[in-house]
């Protein structure tokens, strides 16, 4: 079995290898390639990732380069985990936005925007190459923000699926809660990327007994402060928010918040660049535990969990990104949403989810129209659909405000916009 990681450069990418590494036997990998432009980083990643195979005896091999036809040819899996722009972008994404009074994070809102314009051209172009190169591999997609970026390859015909790691953090907070094994937990998780919901928290399977009511009643106070929100807001809503939600349901306080603190991509930065230099530390054979600091905790249990379904045909059930087709019957077929779906050889099948409350059906709704035209502008280009995916958003939605950020969205990002 061959899988590729197109941005294997990422300081993410130990996390993944140690996921490979310990779950061996659900995901035999035989070649792994790691393939990035960013050679510098590439070898001390690349130096990493041998290491921590070696320590944990895996016999597979770990293979780097920068040439991505060669990287994924013949793989059976690609996962991508690419960022346009590097964190110097996502620095832009996070600052220009507040100064019109609006969120500035990487995927929400403006921000989003300005990455999914970045992003989409370029994915789009590498799962054409992949296409080529391994016609029958699966696209696992990382890549944020996913829901766009899913469903742009999944409109371009290709063989994909996309990944979060909301849910499975929620699995594995939940079980320690509740003290049983993650793989007993299964969520009644709803809604698209970064705008989810936790309707029910089942134990030993699908149709299990839903113990959310006292998973609430004892825990949401611990919960509601892991999600930054006030405990009220759990009680009254009856389910777990993903903590995206914030940016929605506490807006205006986040925005004063990121004015007074550094941008998540100035702390983000810092950790890479400390990372790379232990990755360049030739003793160093495991991943270090400033790693769980850069996010994307359990990211490796996730993907190996997708990779292992869609390869080996087992049809577990897990959370993921992938069409509507009649899911949720109020958005279009072509939406992306993500809920639980059994995984196989032919893909993903969503497991039939209950009608939404409209308090929860009418936000997806909007963010999907939004998506939509999110979507149209970055495959298409022009100010004025820029500025269309804009005011259309939730978190935007004035017309002064999506003309300001239009202009400073295109500005920042006119190096990276072939139509600009």
């Amino acid at each position: 079995m061959k899988l590729a990681v197109v941005g294997g450069g990422s300081t993410y990418t130990p996390e993944l290898i140690d996921g490979f590494a310990r779950l061996r036997e659900t995901l035999p990998v035989e070649e792994l390639v790691l393939v990035d432009p960013a050679e510098d980083r590439l070898r001390l990643v690349g130096g990493l990732a041998r290491r921590i195979f070696a320590r944990q005896g895996h016999p597979g091999t770990v293979t780097t380069t920068s040439d991505l036809d060669a990287g994924v040819a013949g793989a059976d899996a690609v996962l991508l985990q690419l960022r346009v722009g590097g964190q110097a972008a996502r620095a832009q994404d996070e600052a220009w936005p507040l100064e019109c009074g609006c969120v500035g994070q990487e995927t929400t809102g403006a921000g989003g925007l300005a990455k999914a314009l970045r992003t989409v051209p370029v994915v789009l172009d590498i799962a054409e190459r992949v296409r080529r190169a391994a016609p029958d591999a699966w696209i696992i997609d990382f890549t944020n923000p996913v829901g766009i970026v899913t469903r742009a390859l999944l409109q371009a015909g290709h063989r994909a699926v996309g990944l979060c790691n909301v849910a499975i953090g929620f699995q594995r907070r939940f079980a320690g809660l509740l003290g049983v094994t993650p793989e007993q937990v299964h969520l009644d998780h709803v809604g698209l990327n970064h705008l989810t919901w936790e309707r029910g928290v089942r134990i030993g399977g699908p149709e299990g007994e839903d113990v959310l009511p006292k998973l609430l009643a004892e825990h949401a106070d611990g919960i509601a402060g892991d999600l930054h929100l006030p405990r009220a807001v759990l009680d009254r809503l009856g389910v777990v928010p993903s903590y995206y939600l914030r940016y929605y349901y506490a807006h205006d306080e986040v925005v004063r918040e990121m004015r007074t603190k550094p941008s998540r991509a100035a702390e983000v930065a810092a950790i890479e660049a400390e990372l790379l230099q232990m990755y360049g530390d030739e003793t160093l054979d495991e991943k270090p535990e400033l790693l769980s600091r850069r996010g994307g905790a359990y990211y490796s249990e996730a993907a190996v969990a997708l990779a292992s379904s869609l390869l080996r045909d087992t049809g577990d059930v897990q959370v993921v990104n992938t069409l509507n087709n009649g899911t949720l019957p109020f958005l279009p077929d072509d939406a992306v949403i993500e809920v639980p779906a059994t995984v196989d050889a032919n893909g993903t099948h969503p497991l039939p989810v209950p009608p939404l409350d409209p308090l929860f059906g009418g936000l997806v709704a909007n963010v999907t129209a939004y998506e939509d035209l999110a979507l149209t502008a970055a495959v298409h280009g022009g100010r004025d659909r820029v500025f269309k995916a804009l005011l259309s958003h939730p978190l935007v939605g004035q017309y002064e405000y999506a003309e300001a950020l239009t202009d400073r969205l295109i500005a920042h990002n006119r190096e990276h916009l072939a139509w600009a």
